[in-house]
């Protein structure tokens, strides 16, 4: 692997209208990604706003805040392992209400091997599985 990989962020905040909505949302389209609820706060307890957060283990990486629907929406990207991911997390975010912004497949202008598919969440926000990986998983 090469240093441009490696780069690693800890955590994203994104701000949702109705939490409730996006946290069934982002359950099933993430569940492919092997990712779920790692903690949740009511606004009483974050002293703010509802929040949940998701990730592997105790560690949030994605956390959604009840603070508005965001304008401008944001993209995020979830690197996997292998291009079975990709396409089951579509079909996921598909299924659970998202709309298909890009389906399946090798993305040649970003990089040879940018094998990504995106889903609208039902508030706008553009959310990317990707790998870099081959079909069978097998780097």
């Amino acid at each position: 692997m090469t240093r441009e990989l490696e780069l690693r962020l800890d955590h994203v905040t994104l701000s949702v209208a109705d939490i409730d909505a996006a946290k069934a949302f982002y359950v099933a389209a993430l569940a492919p990604l092997g990712l779920g609820i790692v903690g949740e706060m009511s606004a009483r307890q974050s002293g703010s706003v509802a929040m949940v957060g998701f990730g592997i283990g105790r560690k949030g990486q994605l956390w959604l805040a009840e603070k508005g629907r965001q304008h401008p929406a944001s993209h995020i990207c979830f690197r996997v392992d292998n291009r079975r991911a990709v396409r089951d997390f579509h079909a996921a975010g598909l299924e659970a209400g998202g709309t298909d912004n890009g389906a399946p497949g090798i993305r040649a202008a970003y990089h040879p091997e940018y094998y990504a598919a995106f889903v609208t969440d039902p508030e706008g926000h553009n959310i990317e599985a990707l790998s870099f990986g081959p079909e069978d998983g097998n780097a």
